[in-house]
């Protein structure tokens, strides 16, 4: 839905990190929603979608999560509240995060064409 006013919702990102290595963090996916369902959602169906590739200690993580921690995750989302789920699976750690923003409207939008500006942005490396 295309709209002129500021608009709340949750920004979702998916990063994996080997946890015996000091490199950062590597971001794989993000998401844009507009209700607290939908932001959980897109944990739970990467979670389901996973679970067989998991280690079995990882694989029970991800079913607690979607059994038990999702109803506290949507609750938490509710009050306007950050989450994460992570789960590890045997050297790396992949964390969802999910976090209430106000989406911003993009200045001369024409549909779905993004503004001459969107081009100019140069995401800044990691150190």
């Amino acid at each position: 839905m295309l709209t002129d006013k500021p608009r709340q919702g949750y920004w979702c990102e998916c990063w994996t990190e080997d946890i015996g290595d000091a490199s950062h963090p590597t971001l794989h996916g993000s998401f844009d929603a507009y209700s607290a369902p939908q932001a959980d959602r897109w944990v739970a169906v990467a979670l389901r979608t996973i679970t067989p590739a998991l280690d079995p200690d990882a694989c029970d993580e991800a079913w607690a999560w979607l059994y038990e921690g999702r109803i506290a995750t949507r609750q938490a989302l509710l009050r306007a509240e950050p989450c994460t789920v992570t789960v590890t699976h045997v050297g790396t750690r992949i964390t969802w995060t999910i976090r209430p923003v106000l989406f911003l409207p993009l200045a001369h939008r024409q549909g779905i064409e993004l503004p001459p500006c969107a081009y100019d942005f140069k995401p800044q490396q990691p150190d």
